[in-house]
């Protein structure tokens, strides 16, 4: 396998595409669901090829994003050069290329996610000379009809880093870590979380977890997608499914998807002083995420599915806080390698701060680019946001009264994206259209009393889970 192929030209992929066999080119492009899409495309002819890397190909956006009518719908995929890798799953020699959106005009699509982050990114690079990195904690649960009977059953809700036999997907979990490497897809670890069911009617479902080495954010998000499209394919060659769910029974331990953020300035992270303390600058950033968090669920957690997760509280956050290791708390910084000391050689994101609040179900590029409007507005506004830092710093969750609590419902996280809306649509960042159609498809969703329902109406909380368990 190649890795991730960085070609710097056209000339390069015709070449390669050549030498290598290639006969099935795919153009794979990430819209509004998050979810990888893939144009194929016959490779055997030069000329064809070129030709598709030169003008990539027209598709319908109204398909792909809500927020774009049908009456106007045509827009363009164009490959990116720089992103390219060999399908590890084809039969047929098959080489995939990321794409971006473009409009009539052949500029990147204004409304799309990719182009929100890319402005996101860049006011804040613009006004404060930061950037930032993100790793994503994937967490999902593989799903399996067992045949015969477990030889060795696990208790529900304490598989954290179990290992076989008492864990049955190992070694598939550790396939999903070799594949990944295969495309240029860096990892920290896997393991198996803490989650396991056993249904009534035989359908074991286990929890596990991989971990992404920081990127930038655009990047990130790119390959959170790839990630999920890994998973998922390799989950169906062993004959099992992969569920990214944030729940999939009210009683068990949900799938986030924790952010881990630290900010860069002139190549250096900021997030800790030289004596290992939390900087100003990322308290900061900690209080603008904060400021924004009523909000920022509108893009993190955007499913009902998504507020049950919060209701059961699982090691999931629901209060609006951040602490010093606490799992319960919205924001964490977890132990850093205080004793050890730094080698600038080696990846420059160990300190980090943890944003716990997202799911799998979310559009990265619209959450990250969320985060960086926070983030920056934190920087702009650091009386306001040290402030928000000091008040809601807390270190027994359960024990402080009058916190603020995360949305219960995506109808409630309507409202507070209508009330921020301005915060976000400054200088541009996100398009009103696309706040719009975030409002309305999260209230269409009337889950406004879904809180209620818990234990009035437990047969509808049941058809919520099986109706997200496949989304994302």
């Amino acid at each position: 396998m190649q890795g991730m192929l960085n070609f710097a030209e056209k000339e390069e992929i015709v070449n390669f595409v050549s030498e290598k066999g290639i006969r099935i080119l795919n153009l794979c492009h990430i819209p509004e669901d998050g979810r990888l899409k893939t144009l194929s495309f016959s490779a055997t002819d030069k000329r064809r090829v070129y030709e598709i890397l030169e003008f990539g190909e027209r598709v319908d956006g109204s398909s792909l994003f809500s927020f774009i009518e049908p009456g106007k719908s045509d827009i363009y995929i164009m490959p990116q050069p720089n992103r390219a890798f060999i399908n590890p799953f084809s039969q047929i020699p098959t080489l995939n290329i990321l794409c971006d959106y473009l409009d009539e005009n052949g500029k990147l699509l204004e409304i799309s996610p990719k182009s929100v982050l890319i402005r996101a990114e860049e006011k804040l690079r613009s006004s404060t000379g930061f950037v930032l990195k993100a790793l994503a904690e994937l967490e999902f649960y593989i799903i399996s009809k067992q045949n015969n009977q477990i030889l060795f059953p696990c208790t529900p809700d304490k598989n954290y880093h179990e290992s076989t036999p008492f864990t049955r997907f190992e070694d598939l979990r550790n396939e999903i870590l070799a594949v990944l490497a295969e495309v240029g897809i860096a990892t920290k670890y896997g393991h198996s979380e803490v989650g396991e069911v056993l249904t009534k009617d035989g359908v074991l479902m286990e929890q596990h977890e991989i971990e992404l080495m920081p990127q930038n954010l655009v990047e990130m998000a790119e390959t959170i997608a790839i990630t999920k499209w890994i998973i998922r394919n390799i989950c169906a060659k062993h004959g099992v499914s992969a569920s990214f769910s944030p729940k999939i029974f009210l009683e068990h331990a949900g799938n986030g998807m924790h952010i881990h953020l630290c900010g860069l300035k002139n190549g250096k992270n900021i997030t800790a002083n030289q004596d290992g303390t939390l900087s100003t600058e990322t308290l900061k950033m900690i209080g603008g995420i904060l400021r924004f968090a009523p909000s920022l669920t509108a893009f993190g957690n955007p499913t009902p599915a998504s507020y049950l997760r919060f209701a059961a509280q699982k090691e999931s956050p629901m209060h609006i806080c951040w602490s010093f290791r606490n799992r319960l708390a919205l924001i964490r910084i977890p132990l850093w390698w205080s004793f050890r000391k730094k080698l600038e050689e080696m990846e420059s994101c160990r300190e980090t701060f943890e944003y716990r609040g997202p799911d799998p179900l979310a559009n990265p590029h619209l959450l990250f680019a969320g985060i960086t409007v926070a983030i920056n507005y934190g920087f702009e506004n650091p009386k306001e946001a040290l402030k928000i830092a000091e008040d809601l710093h807390v270190e027994e969750v359960g024990k402080r009264k009058r916190l603020k609590i995360l949305p219960r419902s995506c109808n409630e996280s309507a409202k507070n994206l209508r009330k921020e809306r301005k915060l976000y649509e400054a200088d541009n960042v996100f398009p009103k259209i696309l706040i719009d159609k975030t409002i309305n498809k999260l209230k269409n969703y009337k889950d406004k009393d879904l809180w209620k329902t818990l234990t009035d109406k437990p047969e509808k909380i049941e058809n919520i889970l099986k109706q997200y368990l496949h989304n994302g």
